[in-house]
């Protein structure tokens, strides 16, 4: 099971006032906002950007390692988690995006967009493409 939602340390920034959030999981993730729900707000954009990075360049993608005492949980938005989990599948299934194409019964162009984390690929074409690697979607709201 794969979930996108990853612990960030807030700390207070004493000079400037504020909270600096880092991630573990995903370094590159450095950012700050004037209150609690500010900075939350922040690292979920910070954690987005950097996931969409690392689809885009072929890296890996982390998952979310266990919550720790201090630290607060920041979400990836749906369609950029289900964009991971598909990126994530392709690799581990060793399926191209041709393959992918093939699958859904679309052109490459197509399977190519699915993974543009700048393309809006609507959440029930995700949803059908990692159905078709194998996988179901469930939604969890805590």
């Amino acid at each position: 099971m794969q979930r996108f939602t990853y612990p960030v340390v807030m700390t207070a920034d004493e000079k400037d006032g504020g909270y600096v959030v880092t991630c573990r999981d995903v370094p590159e993730v450095v950012t700050q906002g004037e209150s609690i729900e500010d900075a939350i707000s922040e690292a979920e954009g910070a954690l987005e950007a950097a996931i969409e990075m690392r689809i885009a360049d072929g890296m890996d993608i982390p998952l979310p390692t266990t919550r720790k005492r201090n630290e607060r949980l920041a979400n990836l938005p749906i369609s950029t988690a289900m964009k991971a989990a598909l990126y994530l599948t392709m690799r581990e299934q060793n399926v191209s995006k041709s393959e992918l194409a093939r699958r859904l019964g679309l052109d490459e162009k197509e399977a190519r967009r699915m993974l543009d984390p700048k393309h809006g690929t609507k959440v029930p074409a995700l949803e059908r493409a990692l159905h078709a690697l194998g996988k179901r979607v469930e939604l969890v709201v805590a």
